[in-house]
């Protein structure tokens, strides 16, 4: 799992059965569509070690209005029925499923960006459902996010060392030279060069964007990072690279992490944990071996053999075939 090797789809989808697509883009959405959806979410299976978790979403419900439906009874969409999750110090958490069933809800709702409808959400063991300003700046230090996309997650008329200078001055971290010697930690973590320093994004390569992402995110030093789909709006072989960066920064940083994606086995490789979600619903739940190897949902089993891997399957073994 030290090193994520580049292999294209291809190469995943001729050496495992579950990597295989059987049925055609129309055949597997008709699939999806008819596998019936649980009244309830899966219950958290998370073990009670005695720590106390980083973000503990409990039974969390969120519904969206729309703009069809009458002015005083507008129709409703619910983004998630019942959700409880809690992310601990150390481990990963990979939330898988197709588009709009609710993981960037999620995520979004664990840094504070989509507020409850119902439910209660805690940081570190304090309810911080309704959020005060110093709750928010207390939360940005231990929690970052890695946005999917870095063309849009930067800003394109700020220089790459202004951009991981923002975070030290608002959180007012160190002094000046201390600041600088930071960002030069930051560079040599995610592998980029000084001589970058005073770049634009729009002068850098999608994956270079990503890479100065993700060391924006880890400027104030914080125990988690959400990275939503982190890696959907790159090349192939760039995103081997990112998956590399973000397994060995979670080793040395002891970070905890919740990853987010549609592949299913990329989550496998990455995560401690695995959570599969179904329009807001929680589905199965379990370690990643499990999930994998042993998934009972047939949701779940019908997304492990709907979608080759961006990664070879023997990845992550002891002994590879």
């Amino acid at each position: 799992m030290s090193d994520i090797v580049e292999k294209v789809e291809e190469e995943a989808a001729e050496s495992v059965e579950y990597a295989k697509p059987t049925n055609t883009s129309a055949g597997v959405r008709e699939a999806l569509a008819a596998i019936p959806i649980p009244e309830e979410s899966v219950p958290d299976d998370t073990p009670d070690d005695g720590r106390t978790p980083i973000i503990h979403l409990d039974n969390v419900k969120v519904v969206f209005k729309t703009r069809t439906g009458s002015l005083l009874h507008p129709n409703k969409v619910v983004a998630l029925k019942g959700s409880t999750i809690k992310l601990m110090p150390g481990e990963t958490i990979g939330l898988v499923g197709e588009s709009g069933c609710g993981k960037s809800t999620t995520a979004n709702v664990m840094c504070g960006l989509q507020p409850v409808t119902e439910g209660k959400v805690y940081f570190e063991g304090k309810d911080v459902t309704k959020r005060t300003a110093d709750d928010r700046k207390t939360i940005g230090r231990v929690l970052s996010v890695v946005f999917q996309d870095p063309a849009t997650a930067l800003n394109a008329r700020m220089t790459i060392h202004d951009q991981l200078m923002d975070p030290l001055v608002v959180h007012n971290v160190g002094t000046p030279a201390e600041r600088e010697q930071r960002i030069l930690d930051l560079l040599g973590m995610v592998g980029l060069p000084t001589s970058c320093l005073q770049a634009l994004p729009g002068q850098m390569s999608g994956g270079q964007r990503q890479r100065v992402a993700i060391a924006r995110a880890l400027s104030l030093e914080p125990k988690a990072i959400i990275a939503d789909e982190p890696t959907s709006a790159l090349d192939v072989s760039v995103r081997a690279q990112i998956l590399n960066l973000l397994v060995d920064l979670k080793k040395e940083l002891n970070l905890a992490m919740v990853f987010i994606s549609h592949d299913i086995q990329t989550i496998r490789y990455i995560s401690d944990r695995i959570i599969v979600m179904n329009k807001g619903v929680i589905v199965e739940r379990g370690s990643s071996e499990q999930v994998f190897n042993h998934p009972k949902d047939p949701y779940t089993k019908l997304l492990l053999g709907a979608a080759p891997s961006l990664l070879h399957p023997d990845l992550g073994q002891e002994n590879p075939m």
